[in-house]
């Protein structure tokens, strides 16, 4: 019995620990009820929202705008975002950024730096010898790294998601381009850091609009695959993928698509801006033309005319691509010299006949990575702003060899919306359909070390090994744990970038270093100091490739085995505690679980090294433990592969499968040994020893060898920097509002004065003491009132509100008078009738007492009273006095009285007909005269359980305060005429409808 007891307390306890969860979790989504998402596009950007009532709904800007550009301009005093920044870039150019994502991630000598130098000679780029990196130098007080300036971005994006949801909003989903690298990567994530987003996952975009396209069309998917591929061209790069449609069986939710990331081929620099900027060198050169005889400066050299062009470039590409042909035209280009020249679309095409060539580039890229040929893909679909160009189409449609393009997506906002469908499945305030999403790594990476081998007794050399860690095109996110073997001191190891073959050299060069990480371990000699008679079983490095494609270095261990035998002693209450919360939570209590941690995965042998066949018994120095699934996806999902079983657990179909054994086996009847189960005694020497593992942690030191990211006081001081910023714009827009509401009540109140009502209730006087001071007010606005602070404006303007008050008090009295007296009359004309026909009901039939015809009555003439002696005292005041009948005081009235009847007509609602008398003979008689309707009394339907022959509640004589009757069960009201006794209950059974009072 003690022991049952003691057994019960830790499942109590866990069950406090459950509720304890689930309440967090709640107190979470309290502050968390809407989600965004924000493809950052090159040119534009699309933020979408989901929060309970709004379902996957674009973002529209303060423009009214479904996308917003990409672009912030940078001043001494303020900035600009959106629409606003890009018309400031005629204005002022340097100040005005855009496309500054092509440098993220970037070190000063890629050749993208040198091509965005290029193409915006405007910018002046300084150099960070910190970092090898580049920034933004606006002038000597104003720098910024891309990051910074792309966390404004994203900042002013989760603005205008809260002012569009009206709730503040932390959870975001982000896309990025299918082919940043790890260091592209990790500058999105540190941006989103100094915007103070929590980003639920970085989307590649291609996955995102893959999603999308998933979502809506989730009925069309089945268990046969389906090849699509999406050809995505924006204005700043080219993605092509090629994805997998199929239904899988999931653990949680049975069959539920999926799609997974096949081949993916990219052009980086292949999108609509390298076509504006042909044309804006096309139209540089006619305007130079145009002026040559007249010793003119070349056009390229003025800021402001180049950033004109590239506006006039970008809507001349958008014409012509449903025109032949189109007229330039520019304003005062330059020197007040207006621009005008005609371009056809043959001359377009011929200008950009080079990347016309490059479209079907990403194609050949994207079958390559997928190992797959045109005739499995089932159709082509365009993505991006660029595919409306009809040279992309035509070229791309015979690259492809299909009959037409599929055109059945929103090629703008697809990617937005599937990244925002995501982000509600990730968040913990919605539920979704589940739809299994595989992407794929891009680039593979691998890990390096070196070690002393022995090639001949007495002679040492060094050995250099490759083993991929995450290969190309694998599926992600996925964790791999990685075991060295042969060694007892400390050593290094690195990863790096594996084969990237596929890549041009131009490519190669923009990639950036291939070095990632160089690991330093300290403290694996003292670990196998610490347990000298264990056995190693290596040191494992544990590996997460998370949803965001970032790389990280969990942890490291060394772990040692033995074998012990187990002891006869009772297990501890904390170990029992412990086990009986494991195996409420639906943990394993086998003594095979480990001591001072696990691993998560489960161990597969090496593969081959890269490059080289591995000597014999090279297998036993290095393990991979991987979490990938398995290949076969039309039998389970990505997080349902038998690499996810935890070590110490055994995989859910092995454990049905032993389940079914066992029950063969007694379905066969198979004998157990007599006597029953074996004494403890006898188990004990049966079982085996068992298996006992040590886990040590292992010291690791990381040197990023790509691109460092911001020191933690750096990234500080980059935050406060953006809040900093916030914060002044903030104050300036509040003193801006402030100083707009002092100009328009100013201009308002001097036009109210010339109003005839206005003029009506003030004298001469009043009105020129508020004009003098209004005056006064402007004048000090436009003197000084640059110079006022938010709290001497709004000062100013509660001045002027005071002076005024009354006037506007009297103004609006007299507005007010003529409708609250008309429903003041009404209702005392309603009233009055009310009360006659209450008085008019029989005594037999009377529902209300004297007393309440009373109160009603005496209610009715002191508001007549006070109605007739207020509105007489009025007319004797002027109208420029403060008038005595005020509108407030009219609707006190109204509400008592209408307080006093609404009483009644609930109690004639809810009462019932008494029964009349009857005499012996069962005829029904008429109830002497001189009996009142009190005495009589009110019959009242009994509660359930209750006979009739209750006594009825009686109604007392004197009801001082009324009230709503409670709800209860309806009581009807009966009328006259009722004469014989088997027609009273069915009147009584009928329900008394409203328009029957």
């Amino acid at each position: 019995m003690a022991a049952t007891v003691g057994r019960q307390r830790p499942r109590k306890l866990a069950c406090w620990v459950l509720m304890a969860v689930l309440l967090a979790d709640l107190l979470a989504l309290s502050d968390t009820l809407a989600v965004m998402s924000v493809d950052l596009g090159s040119e534009s950007m699309k933020v979408a929202i989901v929060k309970p009532g709004v379902p996957m709904e674009i973002v529209l800007n303060k423009e009214s705008r479904r996308k917003t550009p990409v672009t912030v301009t940078l001043k001494e005093n303020e900035r600009f975002f959106g629409d606003t920044a890009a018309g400031m870039a005629i204005k002022n150019p340097k100040a005005t950024l855009r496309y500054f994502q092509h440098l993220l991630g970037k070190q000063a000598d890629n050749p993208h730096v040198a091509l965005y130098r290029a193409r915006f000679p405007e910018h002046e780029l300084s150099f960070d010898p910190q970092r090898q990196t580049v920034y933004f130098q606006i002038s000597p007080q104003l720098q910024f790294s891309p990051e910074e300036v792309l966390g404004m971005v994203l900042n002013y994006s989760r603005s205008l998601a809260e002012d569009f949801a009206e709730q503040p909003i932390k959870d975001a989903v982000i896309t990025v381009p299918a082919f940043f690298n790890q260091a592209e990567r990790r500058a999105v994530l540190q941006a989103a850091r100094m915007a103070g987003l929590k980003v639920l996952q970085l989307i590649n975009d291609n996955t995102a609009t893959a999603l999308s396209y998933g979502v809506f069309r989730r009925k069309d998917i089945n268990a046969t695959a389906q090849n699509i591929m999406f050809y995505d061209m924006g204005s700043g790069s080219t993605v092509c993928t090629i994805v997998t449609y199929q239904t899988v069986k999931t653990k949680e939710a049975g069959m539920q698509p999926q799609l997974q990331i096949r081949g993916v081929g990219f052009d980086r620099t292949l999108g609509g801006l390298e076509m504006e900027l042909r044309l804006r060198e096309h139209l540089a050169g006619l305007f130079n033309e145009q002026r040559k005889g007249q010793r003119a400066k070349d056009v390229r050299e003025n800021p402001r005319a180049m950033a004109k062009l590239l506006r006039e470039a970008n809507r001349l590409k958008t014409v012509l691509s449903a025109n032949a042909d189109h007229m330039a035209q520019i304003e005062g280009l330059m020197d007040d010299v207006d621009f005008k020249a005609k371009v056809t679309r043959a001359e377009f095409e011929e200008l950009c006949a080079d990347l016309f060539e490059r479209v079907p580039g990403p194609v050949q890229q994207a079958l390559q990575s997928a190992e797959m040929s045109l005739d499995e893909i089932e159709q082509v679909i365009l993505v991006g702003g660029a595919t409306r160009v009809p040279k992309v189409q035509e070229v791309l449609l015979k690259a492809v060899g299909k009959e037409e393009l599929g055109k059945n997506i929103n090629a703008d906002e697809a990617a937005a919306m599937g990244a925002v469908y995501q982000a509600a499945a990730l968040s913990k305030a919605f539920k979704v359909k589940p739809f299994v999403v595989r992407d794929a790594v891009v680039y593979p990476i691998l890990v390096e070390f070196t070690r002393e081998v022995e090639d001949e007794p007495g002679v040492h050399s060094l050995k250099h090994n490759k083993r991929v860690l995450f290969s190309r095109m694998g599926p992600y996110p996925q964790r791999k744990v990685i075991t060295f073997n042969r060694y007892s001191h400390d050593f290094n190891f690195h990863i790096n970038y594996g084969d990237l073959g596929f890549l041009g050299p131009e490519d190669l060069r923009v990639f950036g270093s291939h070095n990632l990480t160089t690991v330093k371990l300290k403290g694996v000699g003292e670990s196998f100091k610490k347990y000298p008679d264990y056995e190693s079983k290596g040191i494992k490095a544990h590996f997460n490739l998370d949803e965001s494609g970032v790389l990280s270095l969990d942890r490291v261990e060394s772990v040692f085995e033995t074998l012990v035998e187990d002891s006869p002693e009772e297990e501890s209450t904390l170990t029992k505690l412990g086990n009986t919360i494991s195996s409420l939570f639906g943990g394993s209590t086998t003594p095979d679980t480990k001591e001072n941690g696990t691993d998560a995965v489960q161990e597969e042998e090496e593969s081959p090294a890269e490059g080289t066949k591995d000597e014999p018994g090279e297998q036993a120095e290095f393990k991979e433990e991987a979490e990938a699934p398995v290949e076969d996806t039309s039998q389970t999902p990505p997080l349902e592969s038998k690499e996810d079983t935890p070590e110490g657990e055994k995989p859910p179909e092995k454990e049905s499968g032993d389940k079914s054994e066992a029950q063969k086996s007694s379905e066969k009847g198979e004998a157990e040994p007599e006597g029953g189960p074996p004494a403890p005694e006898e188990e004990k020497k049966q079982k085996p020893a068992r298996k006992q593992r040590m886990v040590e942690e292992i010291g690791v030191e990381l040197v990023v060898l790509d691109l460092p990211d911001l020191p933690e006081d750096e990234l500080a001081r980059s935050v406060q920097k953006l809040e900093d910023l916030t914060f002044r714009d903030l104050e300036k827009q509040e003193r801006e509002k402030a100083a707009n509401s002092l100009e328009a009540f100013i201009f308002e109140t001097q036009d109210k004065l010339y109003q005839p009502e206005y003029q009506e209730v003030s004298t001469e006087e009043q009105r020129e003491e508020i004009s003098g001071k209004l005056s006064a007010a402007s004048t000090w606005l436009e003197d000084e009132g640059f110079g006022a602070t938010t709290v001497m404006l709004k000062e100013k303007l509660a001045e002027l509100r005071k002076l005024c008050q009354g006037l506007f008090f009297r103004v609006e009295e007299r507005k007010k008078w003529p409708e609250r007296l008309s429903a003041l009359d009404n209702l005392l004309n309603h009233s009055s009738m009310f009360l006659k026909g209450a008085r008019l009901i029989p005594e037999m039939d009377q529902i209300f007492t004297e007393v309440e015809m009373t109160t009603l009555e005496k209610v009715i003439n002191e508001t007549w009273a006070w109605k007739n002696a207020t509105m007489a005292e009025q007319a004797k005041l002027p109208a420029t006095e403060k008038p005595v009948l005020l509108s407030k005081d009219i609707e006190a009235k109204m509400m008592a009285l209408d307080r006093e009847v609404q009483y009644l007509l609930n109690k004639a609602k809810f009462a019932k007909p008494r029964p009349r008398p009857r005499d012996k003979n069962g005829n029904r008689t008429e109830p002497p005269l001189n009996v009142s309707a009190s005495d009589q009394g009110e019959k009242v339907t009994p509660p359930a359980g209750h006979t009739e022959d209750a006594k009825p509640i009686s109604e007392p004589e004197k009801v001082e305060t009324r009230s709503e009757p409670k709800d209860t069960e309806p009581l009807e009201l009966g009328g006259p005429g009722v004469d014989s006794e088997q027609e009273q209950p069915a009147r009584q059974k009928r329900p008394l409808k409203n328009d029957e009072l």
